[in-house]
């Protein structure tokens, strides 16, 4: 049987830290910032983690 093949999209969005859960960055922090309050900005482009559901998904996609 073949190697897996990692998710190359999902390499380029998800890092996986040392503890071992996954972080994201989040949605909406790429243009249009001027529309959104500095309040919401800054939260945007703080990094969180991935929601405990959805971790072993990307575990998988990501090979990690």
């Amino acid at each position: 049987m073949p190697k897996m093949k990692s998710h190359r999209g999902a390499c380029k969005r998800f890092k996986k830290t040392a503890s071992g859960s996954i972080k994201r960055e989040r949605m909406n922090g790429s243009h249009n910032l001027e529309k959104k309050n500095r309040k919401r900005t800054r939260r945007i482009h703080q990094s969180t983690m991935v929601d405990k559901t959805q971790e072993k998904q990307i575990k998988r996609m990501i090979l990690a």
